[in-house]
């Protein structure tokens, strides 16, 4: 399953140099996961009122082409592994045919002590899976 948001870079992303500035884009691809975790139905705020979480536990990102003020651009994320505890996720960012960047996102669920723990069964849904 793949999920497609949009949104438009703000002038004060950008740095410099005119373009989006390099770590703003962990900011635009936190927002797709939560915007792609309400796609599919996944209780974000429950399991975090219940005590768990889904860290981040690692990024990878390739800058393949700069974003500028003004650029609406469109972040496609889908699931490429999963196990019980963690999976990864492949995040591209496009501006209209441009591949801006590519990522690829590993998670872990968490207790509310931040220690790896199986996803509850009523919350491993299909759409957490490749």
């Amino acid at each position: 399953m793949e999920y497609e948001c949009t949104l438009r870079v703000r002038t004060y992303e950008c740095d410099v140099y005119g373009h989006v500035n390099n770590a703003v884009y962990l900011n635009y691809l936190e927002y797709a996961r939560g915007e792609y975790l309400k796609s599919i139905g996944f209780p974000y705020l429950t399991a975090v009122d219940g005590g768990y979480g889904l860290y981040v536990a690692r990024i990878a990102i390739d800058y393949k082409s700069p974003a500028f003020p003004e650029d609406e651009l469109r972040i496609v994320t889908r699931v490429l592994k999963k196990g019980a505890v963690s999976g990864t996720l492949g995040q591209t960012i496009h501006r209209g045919s441009d591949v801006v960047v590519q990522a690829e996102v590993t998670w872990a669920f968490v207790d509310s002590k931040g220690a790896p723990t199986r996803i509850p069964k009523e919350w491993d849904l299909p759409g957490l899976k490749p």
